[in-house]
């Protein structure tokens, strides 16, 4: 398919771009950018008068559940899902059965994504054998047969020493190490975060102090080994702050946060919502503030949606009995866009946290609309307004708290490798 999409307002942070123009595509790549570009015969025009034409969103941070766990998603379900959100680009995560610890599973989820997605997948494997944090995966294997980066995401490693083997290790290799930090012990039996409305509710609280000591620790490795680290779904205004000042002082640290992190506090778990359950939990006002500022000056470098489907069975029981997570990838685009609208972030750093940030991060060419790259487009709508519906919802489980919800801004056009592979 040969392209040209005119006159939408092109916002490419990778160059400094932030004006009307035409882009030229063929044969996947992005020939040209310009204005008044012309068509050349047989090329499929998209108008973009009055949308904004940016870098394929990419997501750092998916559950895909293949191989093993397919009843609450697949590759196919979970990509058509992104593409309907304006991703162009996943990394899923490894806590799969079995487990993305070996050089067969890793290429196993390449090659599936090859013949069923709609997106481009890229897997992150375990830092632990079984994700079991007593002995390092082959991070070389991993990286070989196609892993972007390594992350025992749904289990902290627990070892510091194995934890600090594995940044220098992953160090050598080349390699990503995305840390999913919690101190288990202070966690115990919490369920949301503690505070007034787990005391008022009867639940167990897990305490803000779980996340920031891990990070804490994650943080003082990563200056030690002198190794790069990157910080999942941070949600404590307290993991910021510790961020933002191992930034000042030069530590190789990266972070994310998701939209529900600056979107909800544990105010949505009243009614013993199981969809507003999560790991790490909806914590208070001021660390939904923090999320914010975190963005506004650059110590969070990544919005991303740790998009966890999980069966109606598996979250309609009791509070404590419901698995952790939410589904994100189509109502990730019109939550952040609430930012612009806050004046928290303007159009160009909502771009690099959606796109650009996690392209460099992870290592890939991906996140920029410079002549020769991969034409991985996504075509957006700021204004369009829709109600998030269960029933429209390309996910194979529909486990959100934004069900019912009124939002603005939608993608209307998603392209991976010059094929339109969404559009509203």
């Amino acid at each position: 398919m040969n392209l040209l999409i005119k006159g939408g307002r092109v916002i490419d942070p990778s160059q400094g771009i932030d004006e009307t123009m035409d882009i030229l595509i063929a044969d996947g790549v992005i020939l040209e950018l310009g204005k008044g570009l012309g068509s050349p015969e047989g090329f499929q025009v998209i108008d973009a008068s009055g949308l904004l034409v940016t870098p394929g969103l990419i997501d750092m941070h998916v559950h895909l559940r293949d191989p093993g766990l397919e009843y609450k998603e697949d590759i196919a379900t979970g990509s058509r899902a992104a593409a309907a959100g304006g991703f162009t680009s996943v990394a899923c995560m490894p806590n799969t059965s079995p487990v993305i610890d070996n050089k067969a599973v890793a290429s196993y989820v390449v090659n599936k994504a090859k013949s069923e997605a709609l997106v481009n997948v890229f897997p992150v494997g375990a830092i632990t054998k079984g994700s079991k944090g007593e002995s390092l995966a082959e991070m070389g294997d991993l990286k070989e047969a196609g892993c972007v980066a390594v992350s025992d995401d749904g289990k902290p490693v627990c070892s510091t020493e194995l934890m600090r083997r594995a940044l220098e290790y992953a160090k050598g290799v080349g390699i990503t190490v995305i840390s999913h930090s919690e101190d288990l012990a202070l966690v115990g039996e919490g369920v949301m975060n503690e505070g007034f409305v787990s005391t008022e509710l009867g639940l167990k609280g897990i305490p803000w102090a779980a996340e920031d000591i891990a990070v804490a620790r994650e943080v003082y490795l990563a200056e030690f080994a002198g190794a790069p680290v990157h910080i999942a779904h941070i949600s404590t205004e307290g993991s910021a702050r510790i961020i933002r000042n191992a930034k000042a002082r030069g530590v190789k640290v990266t972070c994310e946060t998701a939209p529900h992190y600056f979107t909800l506090t544990d105010e949505a778990v009243r009614g013993y919502n199981t969809n507003a359950k999560m790991n790490p939990p909806l914590r208070s006002d001021a660390d939904v503030a923090a999320m914010k500022a975190g963005l506004a000056d650059g110590t969070i470098d990544a919005i991303a949606t740790d998009h966890a489907p999980h069966h109606l069975d598996e979250k309609d029981v009791e509070f404590n009995l419901a698995l952790n997570g939410i589904i994100g990838l189509e109502t990730s685009l019109p939550l952040s866009l609430k930012l612009v609208e806050e004046g928290v972030l303007d159009l160009k750093g909502l771009i690099s946290v959606m796109s650009c940030n996690p392209a460099k991060i992870l290592g890939i060419d991906r996140g920029t609309l410079r002549a020769g790259a991969v034409a991985d487009v996504t075509i957006i709508d700021p204004a369009k307004e829709w109600e998030v519906d269960a029933a429209k919802l390309e996910s194979k489980s529909k486990n959100s708290p934004f069900i019912g919800w009124k939002v603005k801004g939608k993608a209307v056009y998603t392209v991976v490798k010059g094929q339109v592979v969404y559009q509203a």
